[in-house]
């Protein structure tokens, strides 16, 4: 028997097994959060979207790259403020790549790897310190809203390419320790000054409410002593009139002076008479 007759079933079978794994591995998934670069015989074909697809096998390959959001961290950057003081600075940096820039990063960086160290990197330490030379190193501290906007545009305007820098964070500044502890003695002045003026703000305040309740009493008690002259001065002309009354009415009637005798006396004659004194006499006739 010829021993070629039998490795022909074998060789057809591991024919078939090749052919089926080819056409297994010819199936291939991209994802939302990347894109698929297709290669053919190493050269870029095109860029894939997400969903199923097909390549050839053996001719054609596919290369992923991530478009989701991305983060690099920068630890230790040195840097010198305006006013010659030294610092190290953590630096954390977003981007993504842009879906329709995919091809570029392939072609111009392999991966996000290459991406990251041949621009980002590159531009990141140098920005960071030209921003930071641009303050002293309290404004730094004390205005650092707008030191990290500062450096987050230094940073957009020198990485261009196939990128997106969505944003930057300054995690943290350290100075030297004898600098730091200044900067903390200088802290605790100025809030030891804020107290005082808070204070002494406190002490205005109480000291208006004093005045102001001591010119409410004073102005409580004119009221009053004007309330009571005015009483008095309407009492005394109440009795001025009531005297002109009576004086008016005596005169013109001068017989009003016995009746009131009159109707004053009880009836009673004096017990005790002088020598050559006379006794009352009242004149009924009148």
């Amino acid at each position: 028997m010829n021993p070629l007759l039998n490795l022909k079933p074998i060789a057809g079978g591991l024919l078939a097994l090749l052919l089926l794994i080819a056409l297994m591995g010819s199936w291939y998934t991209v994802n939302e959060t990347e894109r698929g670069v297709l290669l053919r015989n190493g050269a870029l074909v095109g860029v894939i979207e997400p969903g199923l697809s097909l390549k050839i096998p053996l001719i054609e390959t596919v290369k992923f790259i991530s478009v989701q959001s991305n983060a690099t961290t920068y630890q230790g950057l040195q840097a010198y403020s305006k006013d010659q003081q030294t610092a190290t600075l953590n630096v954390s940096v977003s981007w993504h790549v842009v879906p329709a820039e995919v091809g570029k990063v392939y072609m111009q960086y392999q991966d996000l790897d290459g991406l990251v160290s041949r621009l980002i990197s590159r531009q990141v330490p140098t920005q960071v310190e030209n921003v930071f030379g641009q303050y002293n190193a309290v404004s730094a501290v004390q205005n650092r809203g707008k030191f990290v906007a500062d450096v987050t545009k230094a940073i957009r305007d020198s990485v261009t390419g196939p990128v997106v820098i969505d944003g930057v964070q300054v995690e943290n500044i350290d100075f030297s320790d004898d600098y730091e502890r200044s900067i903390a003695l200088r802290m605790k002045a100025e809030v030891e000054v804020k107290t005082r003026e808070q204070m002494l703000a406190t002490e205005q305040v109480e000291a208006q409410i004093v005045v102001t309740r001591a010119q409410a009493e004073a102005d409580s008690k004119v009221a009053q002593a004007k309330a009571d002259a005015e009483a008095t001065r309407l009492r005394g002309s109440a009795e001025a009139d009531a005297i002109k009354a009576k004086t008016l009415a005596l005169s013109s009637n001068p017989m009003l002076i016995e009746l009131t005798k009159a109707e004053r006396w009880d009836g009673k004659l004096p017990s005790t008479v002088l020598p050559n004194g006379t006794l009352p006499f009242i004149d009924a006739a009148k």
